[in-house]
């Protein structure tokens, strides 16, 4: 687990949101909703809040508006959704690549974003074998994908922290998680000391 980089405001001392980062098949929505349940606090999902509100899947919005088009939808959707406190938000996997989220982020002084880190060829394997899996057509293209991840990857990398996934499970993910941020805010408004189940006082 790596610490803090320049990209982001420094690990803030009160944190009211979580914000959950990574390419497909990282675990976002997974290990997001098992943090949220460990905090006591609201999960969303940017795909699932954007889905819900064009009455379309992702798959649809890009085939039929194009990416740069769902990318502005998706930039407003997370624009919205981070004006909501004690909330974990598992973001789109492309959503870094917009210059507006990331200022957006970067204004945040009480977010933590955090990386879900595994080689794509991992990634890649539990995408296709997910059952009732989201449509993915990029997985047919494996140079477009690989161009994407590497496109990506120096976003993530400005996660305050990165969390290898590799050899966990969800739950085990979840709790490194809540356990980091437990420690950098213990006795911090954020919080609570109940929440902090397994966490010495």
């Amino acid at each position: 687990m790596s610490g803090q980089s320049t990209g982001l405001p420094p690990y803030p001392a009160a944190i009211t949101r979580v914000l959950i980062t990574g390419f497909m098949g990282a675990g976002k929505t997974t290990v997001g909703q098992l943090l949220a349940r460990r905090l006591g606090w609201e999960f969303a999902d940017s795909d699932h809040l954007l889905e819900a509100a064009t009455g379309q899947t992702i798959a649809a919005l890009f085939a039929d508006r194009g990416e740069p088009a769902f990318r502005d939808l998706e930039a407003a959707t997370i624009r919205d959704s981070l004006t909501r406190h004690h909330l974990v938000l598992a973001l789109g996997g492309g959503a870094l690549e917009r210059p507006e989220t990331r200022d957006r982020l970067a204004s945040l002084s009480d977010s933590v974003l955090i990386f879900l880190d595994a080689p794509l060829d991992l990634l890649v394997s539990r995408c296709s074998g997910q059952p009732n899996a989201p449509v993915r057509p990029v997985l047919a293209d494996r140079a477009r994908l690989e161009q994407r991840w590497t496109a990506r990857l120096p976003w993530y990398r400005q996660a305050h922290l990165t969390v290898s996934t590799v050899g966990c499970s969800a739950d085990e993910v979840a709790d490194r998680i809540f356990q980091a941020i437990a420690d950098r805010c213990r006795g911090v408004a954020g919080i609570e000391p109940s929440r902090r189940t397994g966490v010495p006082a």
